[in-house]
């Protein structure tokens, strides 16, 4: 069985898509994809079946049921087939194309040829096993955030060379590294990018090559917030942290460790209803919400510090 996946098959309303990534991203699913079936959405997501057992697939049916009636839509269907090792990478992809987000950006699947003109910053990405497509609304939000963040920039930070001198960024849960590489293709001077999953790390050194991304401007590493203190050679201009409310609360108090007074901050991976537990636990730490954009029912914090 260790050369076999679960292909799973999950027809949803619309509403209920971006919480069921989520699941399926925390699940453990290695790709996940979706297409528009009339007036539902068509999920698909793999699972190596050494990692899952039926039980498993049957308590996921059971969250995303609680799920939609959370949100007061009605219970998804979910089906599941096993298919083979050479399958699964490949079956994904197919069903995930290029995508604008925001006003600048184009996220380009890494097997698909660039556009032949676009004015859009292209982002080329293979996730592999790693969080961040651009499909979740978390991911959207960040980079929408970084984008109106780094285009405000003072002019004095900008060089000649059309980046943001001396700007230099921390991505708390890397994942794929495509907000670290949003922040570079912005102008960033330089990103550390760390994870806690060694595959998210080697995800994110991968995409930086693919994108041209010299190895001085982008430095991934497994770690935490504790590993951040020890690499970065002074306070962090700005930090993008996409992961889970309860993780940020837990995290707050040392990311004021690597922030200087004028540091700004871009917290997602919140639901709604935890933006207040987050936001209090920011403002007790010395940080200041100065706006909350929301998608569907997640959120995004920028603050800065106080």
């Amino acid at each position: 069985m260790a050369n076999t996946w679960w292909e799973l098959q999950i027809l949803c309303e619309p509403d209920l898509e971006d919480l069921i990534f989520w699941r399926l991203e925390d699940f453990g699913c290695r790709g996940t994809a979706s297409e528009n079936k009339e007036n539902s959405s068509l999920v698909r997501a793999y699972l190596p079946t050494i990692q899952t057992q039926l039980l498993d697939l049957a308590a996921l049916s059971l969250w995303l049921r609680q799920d939609a009636l959370c949100l007061g839509v009605s219970s998804p269907s979910l089906q599941w087939q096993l298919i083979n090792e050479e399958d699964w990478a490949t079956s994904w992809k197919q069903y995930w194309h290029p995508q604008e987000i925001g006003d600048r950006f184009l996220i380009n699947p890494a097997w698909l040829p660039l556009p032949e003109t676009t004015e859009r910053l292209v982002i080329r990405l293979d996730p592999g096993v790693a969080f961040g497509t651009g499909n979740h609304a978390t991911t959207q939000l960040c980079l929408e955030s970084l984008e109106m963040r780094l285009s405000g920039v003072p002019q004095s930070f900008v060089g000649a060379s059309g980046k943001h001198e001396h700007l230099v960024i921390a991505d708390i849960g890397c994942g794929s590294g495509i907000l670290s590489i949003g922040a570079l293709l912005l102008g960033a001077e330089k990103v550390y990018a760390v994870d806690t999953d060694p595959l998210a790390v080697q995800s994110t050194i991968s995409n930086g090559a693919l994108n041209d991304i010299s190895p001085e401007r982008l430095l991934p590493a497994q770690g935490s917030v504790d590993l951040l203190t020890k690499l970065v050679e002074k306070p962090v201009d700005g930090i993008v942290c996409n992961i889970l409310a309860d993780v940020i609360i837990e995290l707050v108090p040392e990311m004021s460790a690597i922030a200087k007074p004028e540091t700004w901050a871009i917290f997602s991976g919140i639901l709604l209803e935890q933006s207040k537990a987050v936001a209090d636990a920011l403002e007790k730490n010395g940080w200041v919400v100065a706006t909350l954009w929301k998608r569907k029912e997640w959120c995004c914090l920028n603050v800065r510090r106080s």
